[in-house]
């Protein structure tokens, strides 16, 4: 077996493919992210409200579509915490995770780089927007929980193509109810910081961030294996658990 294929997904790229799949993707939500925040914030510069409404909308759209196109590549990971739950259930070899989020860290920062550039800022301006408290915290672990519940139930009841669409409604939804926005990514909470705009984080929120990220993943993996023992699936996709490897 080449040593760049996936176990238990014997269509999948190189693994150059997929490195570059992980860092353009991670780099275009970012920049749609940030992009689209710099816009809402110059359309509506006295309502909120519905800067968050453009800004959800367009992250949306645009995450949809880079699933749906990449995912065949890399498995649109576009987050760490989904490459490691990935590695968890057998989808993805250890010896990759390393590669895939640092190409995702990479790619978020240059996303929020160029965002800036597009709107005639400088590449990089540190946030000092302070995101903290019980409740931003707990509201990270809620959201990313829900993402990779989502992603898991999909793929494990042999659902993915629905995931692009459920991916993006579930993240302009998320948007909305949780009092974070709904980072849900260490890779996008690292690009953020470099950008001091409606969609920043200051960099001293980050490690809190991370850490509320991760246990939401947790948590989510273990409501995984009692909702879905096994997966049903007609062929091997990213995610899955290959039982035959076990």
């Amino acid at each position: 077996m080449p040593d760049d294929v996936v176990v238990g997904w014997p269509d999948v790229a190189p693994l150059r493919s997929r490195l570059f799949a992980e860092s353009l993707g991670t780099a275009l939500l970012v920049a749609a992210v940030v992009g689209s925040g710099i816009m809402a914030q110059r359309l509506s510069p006295h309502d909120d409200g519905l800067a968050l409404l453009e800004n959800a909308v367009a992250t949306g759209g645009v995450l949809l579509v880079l699933i749906a196109t990449l995912g065949p590549i890399s498995g649109a990971h576009f987050n760490p915490v989904v490459t490691l739950v990935d590695t968890w259930f057998g989808g993805l070899r250890g010896r990759d995770v390393a590669p895939y989020i640092a190409a995702q860290v990479a790619g978020a920062c240059a996303g929020a780089a160029l965002a800036n550039l597009m709107f005639g800022l400088s590449a990089v301006t540190i946030s000092t927007h302070v995101r903290s408290g019980s409740g931003i915290l707990l509201s990270e672990v809620v959201a990313t929980f829900g993402l990779l519940l989502l992603i898991l139930g999909l793929v494990r009841g042999g659902r993915s193509p629905w995931i692009a669409p459920a991916v993006a409604a579930y993240i302009v939804g998320a948007y909305w109810f949780t009092a974070s926005t709904s980072f849900a990514n260490p890779a996008v909470t690292v690009g953020r910081t470099l950008s001091n705009t409606f969609a920043g984080i200051a960099p001293q929120s980050v490690p809190g961030f991370v850490l509320a990220q991760l246990v939401g993943g947790v948590i989510a993996v273990g409501a995984t294996v009692l909702l879905w023992p096994r997966h049903s699936t007609r062929r091997p996709v990213a995610l899955d658990v290959v039982e035959e490897t076990r």
